[in-house]
């Protein structure tokens, strides 16, 4: 990640020369040049973090002079069935609300990455073994060149545009600058694209056919990134025109969008939006099954498995055209098939607010994918609105959809393409499926649908930042996993579940650009979620966790939010000072091991030379005798001559004399009132030392055990490392006896040791001495003198002198 350049482009112009040297200053002042001392809750401040904007301000929500740009398409497309290629023409108007003049426009040509751009010449290997599946995807890109063909690019006159292509981008330089602060601009591309067979090829849109035996031969069509779109132009990077690598997705422009799909007639339509023309493409029968959809308790066939088998038997040679208007999206996906059997249900949202009262949750599938898709799809979408919702914000579109097909798992705003279906016995033709591919369905369908909310309203830069999309919608993925099961077999969300990530080598950390990420699942998606449940659990609590966290998705809906939106907001709503978080788990690649290494169990002093003997003789005698000393047979010197034992051999370290006495009640009544209370106090006085192993400080959860057979948790906020990062003591008093004690007994913190969190060793017995601070130097009080309680003039002190001369 270059924060650098970040930062500079966040800043205003007039102000970089200072803003560097500010930064540069501020960080020689605060550098470490004497012990090896980690601060790990030095606050992220410059070097950081951007400094806040008018766009962009200090608290994490957007700035008074924030502003985006506004996109809008006009997309006609036709699928050949035949050659499956897709044609298209569109007409774009780019309202430029920057401040800026903008001569020329980059947009995204995503599906280029299939032909010989950087992501094809740099793929790497490894191994010398593959799979068959992988020579095939060798065999079919060999003779597939695929991508993009631009036909032409023309301004609303008619005029050509010139245009260059870079890598999976293209550049339209305009005639005219389209000016800032609201000037406007249209053009219009026309373009083809063939599709690629998914499940060969890979990638996030295709087509499977099912040509095996025994199968009707038909195919799901699955459009994703199937039009050049708009690249975002922000306050913070300008053009994001880095090249689609393969990793990092898509960051994009909101707008409005009219989408006209013509495929065969026969073909059944999933997109982002809303049916347009629904007399023209569906039976009276299956609009009026749709309405009775929308006040249902359960999924309503729109199209019926009866249906779509009989469309599976022909090809039709005509067409018909699908008509979808979406308001205030990014982007916009679909899928088309004859094989479709369609479900619909009306989700009420609770919030009375909602743009859309009613949401129709639906699902578009295969024979091949029921009876797991009827029973589970639809539902799942319905769970899902209604979680997200309750950590967010009432769902703002009319539908939600899911879409069974090649890809395994891809949101779109409004659509999802999701994957897991049954297993037919090749040879019994008996159907089956697994509770992987049950508890899969579910899982990816919320998942999927959960983008609509990141990164498709909270619209953050997935190409720079992979986890503010998958690692915040894998949180909420979490929270509704388990609260559709109990017992829900989720893969990211767990603590327990991150540690072998966490321990291992091979790693970045969370803030790396998507494209240098290694281990991409563990790094964008699990490790992420993980860090917002502990956040949420154990550091900040629920109510402060999730207020702030609705907090950045109401500033940030519909806005381009950056990660130091998000940090900025936790900590500025909740009111609770995360930097040290955010550093350890986002900044670092450290992972959590706190070992419980000692614990000592102290008293006070009584100041009784008689109690105080008796207590040291007593813990004498617990020590075990010198093995030399007791494997000697014959009698020692003292033993065999009385001669030689004096004054000492009967009078041991243990004995006390009547001095010591005197001398002790003597003190005893020097005491206030006040001190004689604390010396007096009998509670036990336990010390746990612990030991930070991981380097990532989190706060510590001791369980303690008593003798009585009751325990306590105590659960010690992170700031215990503050001023030490590697060891710290901390102390606890109670009036029971400790039996054992235990770090994070519920495995929340992601320990990766929990073999070092129990503590086996012997408590360790001690006696704490009660020191008197030192009076200091009294130099009037040396000299004999006094004063008067009206004058600083010095007197003879007659008492002192009298004293002296007593003793």
């Amino acid at each position: 990640m270059n924060l650098s350049k970040r930062s500079i482009r966040y800043a205003v112009a007039g102000v970089i020369a200072a803003a560097l040297s500010a930064s540069v200053a501020h960080a020689d002042a605060i550098k470490q040049t004497k012990a090896p001392i980690e601060d790990k809750f030095r606050q992220l401040e410059g070097e950081d973090w951007p400094t806040p904007t008018d766009y962009r301000n200090a608290s994490g929500a957007p700035g008074y002079r924030y502003w985006q740009q506004k996109v809008d398409y006009d997309v006609a497309v036709r699928l050949n069935e035949d050659t499956k290629t897709l044609t298209g023409r569109e007409t774009i108007t780019y309202k430029n609300n920057s401040p800026d003049n903008l001569p020329y426009l980059w947009l995204l040509l995503d599906q280029d990455y299939k032909r010989d751009s950087i992501s094809r010449m740099t793929e790497t290997v490894s191994g010398d073994a593959m799979s068959l599946g992988q020579v095939r995807r060798i065999q079919r890109l060999k003779e597939w060149e695929g991508g993009f063909t631009i036909t032409s690019v023309k301004d609303a006159s008619g005029r050509p545009l010139k245009f260059t292509v870079v890598d999976t981008l293209l550049r339209v330089d305009l005639p005219a600058a389209v000016r800032g602060n609201g000037g406007e601009t249209k053009f219009t591309i026309e373009w083809s694209l063939p599709m690629v067979e998914n499940k060969v090829v890979g990638g996030r849109s295709g087509y499977e056919c099912f040509t095996g035996k025994g199968e009707d031969g038909n195919c799901i069509y699955e459009g994703a990134q199937w039009f050049p779109r708009l690249a975002v132009y922000s306050d913070y990077e300008g053009w994001h025109n880095k090249a689609f690598l393969g990793s990092g997705e898509f960051t994009l422009e909101f707008g409005d969008y009219r989408v006209a799909l013509t495929v065969p007639s026969d073909h059944v339509v999933s997109a982002t939006g809303v049916l347009q023309n629904p007399a023209a493409v569906l039976s009276q029968a299956q609009r009026d099954r749709l309405a009775k959809a929308r006040t249902a308790s359960e999924p309503v066939y729109v199209v019926t498995p009866e249906e779509a088998l009989a469309a599976e038997k022909g090809k039709a040679k005509t067409e018909k055209t699908w008509i979808f208007q979406a308001s205030n999206v990014r982007d916009f996906g679909w899928a088309s098939s004859r094989k479709f059997v369609w479900d619909a249900l009306g989700v009420k949202q609770e919030d009375a607010k909602a743009e859309h009262p009613v949401v129709m949750a639906m699902s578009f599938f295969p024979k091949e994918a029921r009876p797991l898709w009827d029973a589970y799809s639809t539902k799942s979408i319905a769970h899902t609105l209604k979680v997200y919702s309750d950590f967010t914000f009432a769902y703002p579109y009319p539908v939600a959809q899911s879409v069974n097909g090649p890809v395994g798992g891809m949101e779109y705003p409004m659509i999802s393409f999701n994957g897991p279906r049954p297993v037919k016995d090749k040879k019994t033709g008996a159907l089956t499926y697994t509770e992987r591919a049950k508890y899969g369905l579910i899982g990816v369908v919320i998942h999927e649908v959960g983008h609509n909310y990141f990164p498709m309203i909270v619209n953050s830069d997935e190409r720079q930042w992979t986890w503010m999309d998958e690692g915040l919608n894998s949180f909420l993925e979490f929270q509704a996993e388990v609260q559709w099961d109990k017992k829900f077999p989720a893969r990211r969300g767990e603590p327990k579940d991150i540690v072998e990530y966490m321990v291992s080598q091979d790693q970045v950390p969370l803030m790396t650009q998507s494209d240098s990420v290694i281990q991409f699942g563990p790094n964008g998606y699990s490790k992420p979620a993980t860090a917002l449940v502990i956040l949420r659990e154990t550091v900040m609590g629920r109510e402060l966790f999730d207020r702030a966290f609705k907090e950045y998705a109401n500033r940030w809906r519909f806005k381009h939010p950056t990660p130091y939106d998000f940090f900025r907001t936790m900590e500025e709503s909740s009111g609770v000072d995360l930097d040290w978080f955010w550093r350890g788990w986002f900044y670092s690649t450290d992972h959590v091991d706190i070992a419980l290494d000692k614990i000592v169990q102290g008293r006070i002093d009584s100041g009784d030379p008689d109690v105080e003997a008796a207590n040291r003789k007593a813990q004498n005698e617990k020590e075990p005798e010198s093995r030399t000393a007791a494997n000697n047979k014959a009698q020692t010197v003292v033993e065999r001559d009385p001669k030689t034992r004096d004054f000492y051999n009967a009078n041991d370290e243990f004995t006390v004399f009547d001095s010591a006495r005197k001398k002790a009640k003597s003190a005893r009544e020097d005491l206030t009132p006040e001190d004689l209370a604390a010396q007096d106090f009998k509670d036990n006085i336990y010390r746990f030392t612990f030991r930070n192993i991981g380097g990532l400080v989190m706060p510590v959860i001791l369980k303690m055990d008593f003798a009585d057979g009751s325990s306590e948790t105590v659960r010690i906020p992170a700031e215990i490392w503050r001023k030490n990062s590697k060891q710290v003591t901390w102390q606890y008093v109670s009036t029971k006896q400790l039996k054992g004690a235990q770090l994070d007994p519920l495995w929340e913190t992601a320990d990766a040791d929990r073999g070092n969190n129990v503590y086996e060793g012997a408590i360790v017995p001690t006696t704490f001495k009660i020191v008197k601070p030192p009076e200091g130097s009294n130099r009037m009080k040396d000299a004999n003198l006094k004063v008067g309680p009206d004058s600083l003039a010095t007197l003879p002190n007659a008492d002192s002198k009298k004293d002296d001369s007593s003793k």
